[in-house]
């Protein structure tokens, strides 16, 4: 969480003026359909969930160190931030697991009237074992307990070690997120939107069964993506804590060009070549029970959320969007060839 924080004050100015989060919901990776709405909060309440974000982020963690009530209180607070964000927004399994950790915060005071209290139970046997452990009637120590505490130590000290220089990023004013430091990669950086995308684009693939790309004539038909904007008719998904990776990725490309994400060939001319493996990570094949289209193209969109209740919302429409350009230019797969040779890719084979 602190590093988190860090690489966002360090990162947008949007993050200093507090307006960030007038662009989240509609630019982060894969909105949901919450995110539509609270897209369109007040501009004061977008103000208080940026600045919430810095408390949680920045101040909170120090609570760990401030005693057992200020560390249960770090455990809600944090909890509650992460059920935020899952309700906001997809970002996959990471706010699931950001909430394990905090579990630890809530000793077994905190936690027992989760159990029975009834004799015998669970937590009267937890009771009993505790109350002979400080009367130093516990288990005698076997060479088992020893071998694993000494293997507890170890790990600790390594993790321990391994950890300086994330602290030393943490404490950098050019600190890098995301990054692991050794090949173990037992601990690594963390940090999540340490600048904001201000307007959102995709990236939308298509094909044609024309022979001639550029001819007027030639009906140019979308693939839909599982969970990525696509058709601005179709409602947001809600997919977390899954994950489509995919989807994911086409939203990194639509911010840079193809010759920076090669892959984005690799995958239309699978899609040229009507991969079974390929479709499968795709919500919509046009050309389902048909040839493998002729050329496959990439078009580039600016995409915003419609207004509720507006006239865009009123035909159906979550999203309005406006082309602006080509993304990549038509391909067709034997003009792939080389293009896969010189990567030593394996020229796919129409199916």
């Amino acid at each position: 969480m602190l590093g988190a924080g860090l690489i966002k004050i360090r990162g947008d100015r949007c993050w200093w003026d507090l307006t960030c989060m007038d662009y989240h919901y509609e630019t982060q990776p894969v909105p949901n359909p919450a995110a539509y709405y609270l897209h369109r909060s007040p501009w004061w309440i977008h103000r208080a969930e940026t600045l919430g974000n810095h408390i949680v982020e920045l101040l909170v963690p120090f609570f760990l160190l401030l005693g057992r009530r200020m560390c249960i209180l770090h455990g809600i607070l944090q909890v509650l931030f992460q059920v935020v964000l899952i309700i906001s927004g997809n970002l996959s399994f990471l706010n699931w697991l950001t909430i394990v950790p905090s579990l630890a915060c809530f000793d077994d005071n905190a936690l027992g009237f989760l159990f029975p209290s009834r004799p015998g139970g669970l937590r009267d046997r937890v009771l009993h074992l505790q109350e002979e452990e400080a009367r130093g009637a516990g288990p005698v120590q076997t060479r088992d307990c020893v071998v694993r505490r000494a293997v507890h130590l170890a790990l600790a000290t390594l993790v321990g070690y391994l950890s300086i220089p994330v602290v030393l990023n943490l404490l950098s004013s050019q600190q890098v997120m995301n990054v692991s430091f050794n090949p173990l990669r037992i601990v690594n950086t963390y940090g999540a939107f340490g600048s904001i995308t201000k307007e959102r684009t995709e990236i939308i693939l298509q094909g044609t069964a024309s022979p001639n790309a550029s001819a007027p004539s030639a009906v140019w038909e979308d693939y839909e993506f599982r969970c990525k904007p696509g058709d601005p008719r179709r409602r947001p998904c809600l997919i977390s804590p899954y994950h489509h990776r995919l989807d994911w990725l086409m939203w990194f490309a639509a911010f840079q060009t193809y010759e920076q994400h090669e892959w984005i060939i690799h995958l239309a001319g699978k899609l040229l070549a009507n991969d079974a493996w390929a479709l499968s990570l795709l919500a919509h094949n046009p050309f389902t029970g048909r040839a493998p289209p002729r050329w496959v193209r990439a078009e580039h969109y600016r995409y915003k959320f419609s207004l509720p209740g507006g006239r865009h919302a009123a035909q159906g429409e979550w999203w309005v969007r406006r082309r602006i350009g080509p993304y990549f230019p038509p391909l067709s797969l034997q003009g792939l060839r080389d293009y896969f040779e010189a990567r030593e890719w394996p020229h796919p084979e129409p199916t």
